[in-house]
């Protein structure tokens, strides 16, 4: 990871809503009204914290139907699993270990065969 990324993650973690906005989706999948209300924040501050998420590859944006009105919304989801930081006689190494969803996994198994 680039010194330039890993400061940039490192500034995001650093933020209390953006740690709230994983917490809370990755508990389940929510709007960005949803997460304003669950992390006391404001609805401007929230879209602001999802795009540096989506921007470090922590969150994942999708579309979902909305059977009663026949429209669809926007929910967020954490892809993140963990941050590792392993220091050995080279340096200080960090890692970002992301949640697959289906589909991905069944890409990589067919590729793989």
């Amino acid at each position: 990871m680039s010194e330039e990324r890993l400061e940039d993650l490192a500034a995001l973690l650093e933020d209390e809503t953006a740690r709230r906005i994983l917490t809370e989706t990755y508990r389940k999948p929510m709007s960005a009204n949803t997460l304003s209300e669950r992390c006391g924040a404001s609805k401007p501050t929230v879209y602001r914290r999802l795009e540096d998420l989506r921007r470090c590859d922590l969150l994942v944006e999708r579309t979902r139907p909305d059977p009663e009105g026949g429209h669809h919304h926007t929910v967020y989801a954490t892809n993140l699993e963990r941050i590792v930081v392993e220091i050995d006689d080279d340096g200080i190494d960090f890692r970002i270990d992301r949640q697959e969803n289906m589909a991905d996994r069944f890409t990589r198994l067919i590729e793989g065969m």
